[in-house]
């Protein structure tokens, strides 16, 4: 009965350790691929002129800031 409990403990550790490998493996590979061909997906830039209104984005920070603190809003 210790034995096979051992035996199972060890299968289990040795299950998690190759996976754990595996995984940092798998990591660097990614991240030597997307290093080599980085060209290849180039990060988009932000766009100066948003069709989104700053006025609203404004008045939407300045509740979540106000609810942060707990202060009662009025007058909307």
């Amino acid at each position: 009965m210790m034995s096979e409990g051992l035996r199972l403990m060890a299968v289990g550790m040795f299950t998690v350790f190759a996976f754990l490998i595996l995984l940092v493996v798998m990591m660097r590979a990614s991240a030597a691929f997307f290093e080599a061909n980085a060209h290849l997906f180039p990060e988009e830039a932000p766009d100066a002129g948003r069709s989104g209104n700053d006025e609203e984005l404004a008045v939407v920070l300045a509740l979540v800031e106000a609810a942060r603190r707990g202060q009662r809003v009025s007058g909307l």
